[in-house]
């Protein structure tokens, strides 16, 4: 089991040292700064998928923009929240996945008003600060065997290189088996293969800063070949880079108050009988999304203790719940931790520094967007790839041999990318765990906090719909 810090750690140098652990974490400054970069490059592209994926539901005048702010600020408030509260080098922001059911189910699909959507975010987000000032999300986290916990890391793993394939066209649709390999020779796929070599190389030969440099080389390479990886062409087409269009030198604009998205949440419309499931569903599906994506970063930044529990995992969840609220009244679906995070772990960074970055760029974006355009996903996809693959590590402390374990375990992992939900990969592990060492002889192995988990999620697949 990955440790914290050693108690006997170097004294502080100066007041930042002291703030955030830097040297306790065997970190510094210049680590914590590159690794917040890191981050912000591989999760930028919700600057501009989360306005087109929510305009569609929120007709406001401007939207694009309106939201593009909004996306900015709440990404800013949660990471900031996580980084100087929590002290986690976690970033956050609004989650993919929830804003496409916030867009196309609930507002387009059950037809309702999106100020009661946000509404219902916002309930959503008071549930998680309940829940962690009560501590119940730390008990089952507690409650979760150590063999989940690696697969959860894992699983997140291969759901991250699974989205850095699919954005650089290695994996594409197949309608005769559903997933299957693109055309390697398209721009996106060899622009990311060969970035994806470049890094790994740096890595290999432990150059400090490699994920980041591997993202800047073949963002550089897509610009100077002229490769057609960048969106915004004719009828939707990619197209090669168009330039940076701003006020000043091409590269600022100034930004835009949200002023018809901010407060116009309706709360009261929320609590109203008939959309008590929605609320529940968007409490649901980021409870366990959160809660692993915590969970395995925590692992993987090697910050859970000897027990497998999380310090200072109350902070943590509660900054995850706050930013819910605080995105909702902004005006954007469910701000949350990201597991794009783990690009900048993978990249050193071990404590809130990290997250305080990410949040500052995030600030910095409302005026310099244009440059965050400048990056294409071929660019981030290897670092999404070697993240996800040094997130396997693990695995190897699972116990194969104990179908009671593996099988669990392996759903646990498996799941995950093949369902695009880290909530579903947590919740089918959990079942089966439960429901295996029930009826095999060993349901005293078990917390009952996690028997209590496991039928509350059969319920909710049982009788109400998926996500």
């Amino acid at each position: 089991m990955t440790t914290s810090p050693p108690p006997h750690s170097p004294a502080p140098q100066g007041g930042l040292d002291a703030f955030f652990g830097l040297s306790a974490h065997g970190s510094s400054v210049a680590q914590e700064v590159r690794a917040g970069i890191t981050t912000f490059l591989t999760m930028s592209y919700i600057l501009f998928v989360n306005p087109q994926v929510l305009s569609s539901a929120i007709p406001v005048p401007n939207a694009f923009v309106q939201l593009l702010m909004v996306t900015a600020i709440s990404a800013a408030f949660g990471s900031l929240a996580m980084g100087l509260i929590a002290k986690y080098p976690f970033a956050q922001a609004p989650g993919m996945g929830l804003n496409a059911f916030f867009a196309f189910s609930v507002v387009l699909g059950m037809k309702v008003p999106w100020q009661t959507a946000l509404g219902a975010v916002f309930i959503s987000g008071v549930l998680f600060v309940l829940l962690s000032a009560l501590g119940a999300r730390q008990a089952i986290v507690r409650a979760i065997p150590n063999s989940l916990k690696f697969a959860i890391t894992g699983g997140i793993g291969a759901f991250l290189a699974f989205l850095g394939l699919r954005s650089a066209g290695i994996v594409v649709n197949n309608d005769a088996t559903l997933l299957g390999l693109g055309n390697l020779t398209a721009p996106g796929a060899w622009l990311a293969l060969l970035g994806l070599i470049v890094t790994a190389v740096l890595m290999a030969r432990r150059v400090k800063g490699a994920i980041l440099y591997g993202i800047l080389l073949t963002t550089l390479l897509a610009i100077v070949t002229r490769a057609p990886v960048y969106a915004g062409g004719p009828e939707g087409a990619l197209q090669a880079f168009p330039g940076l269009t701003g006020r000043v030198l091409g590269i600022v604009d100034a930004p835009v108050w949200p002023a018809s998205l901010v407060g116009q949440l309706d709360i009261a419309g929320a609590l109203g009988l008939g959309l008590l499931s929605v609320v529940f569903t968007f409490f649901f599906v980021d409870f366990f999304d959160a809660t692993g994506t915590l969970t395995g970063l925590a692992q993987k930044a090697g910050a859970l203790d000897a027990g497998g529990d999380m310090p200072r995992a109350r902070r943590a969840f509660a900054m995850d719940g706050l930013a819910a609220m605080f995105g909702a009244f902004m005006g954007t679906s469910t701000t949350t931790a990201y597991i794009e995070s783990a690009s900048g772990i993978g990249e050193g960074g071990r404590t809130g520094l990290t997250a305080v970055t990410v949040g500052v760029l995030f600030l910095l974006s409302m005026f310099l967007w244009p440059l965050a355009a400048a990056i294409p996903g071929a660019a981030t996809a290897p670092a999404l790839i070697l993240v996800g693959a040094l997130m396997m590590e693990g695995v190897k402390h699972i116990d194969w041999d104990d179908i009671s374990v593996s099988l669990p375990a392996f759903l646990t992992l498996i799941v995950m990318p093949l369902t695009f939900s880290i909530a579903n990969g947590v919740s089918l592990g959990v079942i089966a765990y439960c429901a295996i060492r029930a009826l095999s002889g060993r349901a005293r192995e078990v917390s009952p906090v996690l028997y209590v988990i496991a039928a509350l999620l059969l319920a909710r697949y049982v009788f109400l719909a998926t996500e």
